[in-house]
């Protein structure tokens, strides 16, 4: 369906997108970037739909969807 992209760098781990997300498959890694957050991460790329509400919600937009 969807494919969530996420660039882990620029990702400051705000959490709107894991907020926001409906089906609630968004989680902070457990791994920290070079500047010292915990970027999110897709963890069931499977059940993404595709809905891009994770990119529109990002300040930092790093999040990209692809159908």
């Amino acid at each position: 369906m969807g494919k969530v992209v996420i660039d882990q760098e620029r990702c400051k781990g705000c959490m709107l997108c894991v907020e926001f997300c409906p089906k609630g498959i968004l989680a902070p890694a457990k791994e920290v970037n070079s500047k010292g957050y915990h970027p999110i991460e897709c963890n069931d790329e499977d059940e993404c739909t595709g809905c891009a509400t994770c990119a529109l919600m990002c300040p930092s937009v790093c999040i990209e969807v692809y159908r």
